[in-house]
């Protein structure tokens, strides 16, 4: 969490739009003036900077564990299955070291380190330091600015928020009819797994899907993927699809493309306990034909938790998309995951600290800006902005640069690195619409790519951007110089 920030002129803010015709309390129990429900990295960022920015009350209420999905079910157990995986895997390619191996009890171990062992002891300290009022328990919407709460250990009552409601509800596991009878893994089994299963299927081909393939193949499962696409990874660069597949199937991983799943039998189906065989063999009747496993990891996608926070009480629909923007109601914001907006943990944290100021009563940016993401495949996988196919897509004119691993600083990361880059460039202004970075070694490096569409930079002015010799950021000069000279020197 970032540190406190001192901002005196917001302490006393002009009046919140949401003031308008503002109601008596009603026969609330209680009122405060915002009501945060979600205590995911997104809410508890909205609140935080709330609470920071201005002298209003902030109640967050969280039903599960304060810290949400990425502290305990995604992103923190992920990476911190796959940094050891990855840095084991690049040991085998590095000459003068001795190949590091994976000792499997040690990185659960690790993971459990790092998601608390499941208690959120620590969130809950941060958010009452934090001047937090914190509830656990379920909330939903009863009417306008209305939140009817129930505590665990106190029972219902009726909130009044006096000045905005935000929804950081998260989203869910998306699990296909056809494979519900199996009572099959979803991403939560995936990272918290326990009993490594010998053999696993796995139905989706995007990043958790990959992930998951990565991590649980290297803990020793016999990974089969079923993928729906001709490719993993949709709406990446091709160069990137390429890599991880091959990547993949370098761990062992058996990926079928073009594979439509149809149905399942399992006919022992247990319970589902968090990490463990669901039941008995499961079968998976595809287009490609049957095949059998000890569990089904299902990945095809998530979907907003809209459902049962009383949307309808205040004339919205639970549906995704029936809305524009992060504000359907004057007083009402939705963010995170729960928005249907990119759902990634940093675009949750950013839309919330600008909601958080927002409702504040600070100045709101009125920039898009790109969203960057990561993927920790072998090799890693990083981007920004635009694909080319995209960008030609939108009607810009454009110019594409790619270049491997020639860079020094990145042919010295590993003895034979698979990293490549790809840029795509605006042919009329020079600016930088989307840049794709494969290789452990160059995804962080995305972050000068989001900079540089962020600023609207042209790429006659990165080339004075000097890059460290030897660094993984000399891939940047690489690709400048491999662009036309018409876009370089665009006054020559």
């Amino acid at each position: 969490m970032s540190a406190h920030r001192d901002h005196p002129a917001a302490l006393n803010p002009e009046p919140h739009p949401a003031d308008a015709g503002s109601q008596a309390r009603h026969d609330a129990d209680d009122a405060v003036d915002v009501v945060v429900i979600g205590a995911g990295p997104a809410g508890e960022v909205a609140a935080q900077y709330v609470k920071e920015n201005s002298a209003f009350s902030v109640m967050i209420v969280e039903r599960e564990l304060l810290g949400g999905e990425c502290s305990y079910y995604a992103c923190i157990p992920s990476k911190a299955l796959l940094t050891p995986i990855s840095l084991a895997h690049q040991s085998e390619d590095l000459s003068g070291v001795t190949p590091a191996g994976v000792d499997r009890q040690a990185l659960l171990r690790r993971r459990d380190e790092w998601v608390g062992n499941y208690d959120d002891s620590s969130q809950y300290s941060w958010a009452e330091g934090a001047g937090l009022q914190v509830v656990r328990g379920e909330a939903r919407l009863i009417g306008e600015r209305r939140v009817q709460v129930g505590e665990r250990t106190v029972g219902e009552r009726t909130v009044e928020a006096r000045r905005a409601v935000v929804l950081a509800t998260g989203s869910e596991a998306v699990i296909p009819a056809a494979l519900q009878p199996a009572n099959p893994w979803t991403s939560r089994d995936a990272t918290g797994v326990r009993e490594v299963p010998e053999r696993l299927l796995i139905v989706g081909g995007g990043v958790v899907a990959c992930e998951a393939a990565t991590w649980l193949a290297s803990l020793g499962a016999s990974v089969t993927m079923l993928v729906r696409g001709k490719s993993l990874l949709g709406g990446m660069e091709p160069m990137a699809q390429d890599a991880v597949l091959k990547g993949l199937r370098g761990l062992g991983v058996t990926v079928e493309l073009g594979t439509e799943v149809q149905s399942v039998d399992r006919p022992h189906v247990g319970d589902a306990q968090l990490g463990v065989p669901h039941g008995g063999e499961v079968t998976v009747h595809t287009s490609q034909g049957r095949r059998s496993a000890d569990e089904l990891l299902v990945a095809t996608g998530r979907r907003p938790r809209l459902e049962g926070v009383g949307l309808d009480s205040v004339g919205l629909s639970a549906r995704p998309g029936s809305w524009e923007g992060n504000r359907p109601l004057p007083w009402l914001y939705v963010l995170g995951d729960a928005s249907g907006e990119a759902p990634l943990t940093h675009w949750g944290k950013y839309r919330a600290r600008c909601i958080g100021e927002e409702i504040a009563g600070l100045p709101t940016a009125s920039a898009e800006p790109p969203v960057p993401q990561a993927v920790f495949t072998e090799p890693h996988v990083a981007a920004v902005g635009l694909t080319e196919e995209a960008a030609q897509a939108a009607g810009h004119s454009v110019v594409v640069s790619e270049v491997g691993a020639a860079a020094a600083g990145v042919a010295l990361s590993q003895d034979t690195p698979p990293d490549a880059a790809r840029l795509v460039v605006d042919a009329d202004s020079g600016q930088l619409l989307g840049a794709t970075f494969v290789g452990q070694s160059l995804t962080e490096v995305v972050h000068s790519a989001t900079v540089a569409i962020t600023g609207k930079v042209p790429v006659s002015q990165l080339r004075h951007a000097v890059a460290s010799f030897p660094t993984a950021s000399e891939i940047w000069l690489n690709l400048l110089e491999q662009l036309p000279a018409s876009v370089r020197f665009p006054n020559a």
